[in-house]
């Protein structure tokens, strides 16, 4: 029987379903989580959006996650005292693993993938189901949640937070395709896909639900219920701000921020964003 059968089969037994069983196959679907050769969401030619969820591989963490027992995990944390699921350990992936994790309280979640030449600055958390291509770098206090997609070359910055999508099980989490800049203090979640060589500028916060202005081809990207909000291949986004035309909005000079797409990535844009490159 195959891995994504038994998860299957268990996730539809619920709570009745063989605890020791369940914790079996979980252990399986974390080991190859880690090492990348099961994923949450990959890459799907043949849809719309170039992506496709894994549903079984959520209903799996969702496994681990209802029959983990909490546990005293100070051990695997260090001095401080910390309690959590005993199927959720922290991820040591070693030397051979060609990971680098500076020294500073980061923490990653066995059954995340991480590839080689990936850079870890402290303090950052990644969440298990992540996955991570190589040579990205994951900057202070950022956050890849639970199944979120990060490309390779990808520069998270100090302080984003990309939020993860366990649940609903059919979801598509967030995705940052290849050579993507994330800007710093950004936000992008509930299954948002920035798409290959996007740059997320500083301070924008993206949502399933969040239209951006295209300034640039003159339209607004609105996600639709079978459609993720996706930026463009290239496209810069900036916070912007949007008149509020309703109610006292105009008496009261209200605006809302709103994401705008102020151009496409260029040859400046990228001498900018090699300047990474000095710190590897």
């Amino acid at each position: 029987m195959s891995l994504e059968t038994e998860i299957t089969q268990l996730a539809a037994t619920g709570l009745p379903a063989d605890r020791e069983a369940a914790r079996a196959v979980f252990a399986r679907l974390r080991d190859a989580l880690s090492a990348g050769t099961v994923r949450a969401a990959e890459p799907d030619s043949g849809s719309a959006i170039g992506w496709r969820v894994n549903t079984w591989v959520k209903q799996g963490i969702l496994l681990g996650f209802k029959f983990g027992d909490i546990v005293d995990a100070s051990m695997d944390h260090g001095r401080l005292p910390f309690y959590d699921k005993d199927t959720l350990p922290l991820k040591r992936p070693g030397l051979a693993a060609g990971i680098r994790i500076v020294p500073g309280g980061s923490a990653i979640r066995d059954g995340a993938y991480v590839a080689p030449g990936v850079i870890c600055m402290p303090p950052m958390y990644v969440n298990i189901g992540a996955w991570i291509g190589e040579q990205s770098l994951i900057d202070s206090h950022a956050l890849i949640g639970s199944c979120a997609q990060i490309g390779a070359r990808v520069h998270v910055s100090a302080g984003a937070q990309i939020g993860g999508v366990i649940e609903p099980v059919g979801a598509l989490p967030v995705i940052v395709e290849d050579d993507a800049l994330i800007g710093g203090n950004t936000g992008i979640y509930e299954g948002a896909v920035i798409k290959a060589r996007a740059v997320v500028g500083a301070g924008t916060v993206l949502t399933g639900s969040t239209p951006v202005y295209d300034l640039v081809r003159g339209e607004i990207i609105r996600p639709t219920p079978d459609r993720p909000l996706v930026i463009p291949e290239g496209a810069v986004v900036v916070p912007g701000a949007r008149a509020v035309t309703a109610g006292k909005g105009p008496e009261w000079g209200l605006a809302l921020a709103t994401p705008v797409i102020v151009k496409y990535r260029d040859s400046r844009t990228d001498t900018r964003t090699e300047l990474e490159a000095w710190i590897r």
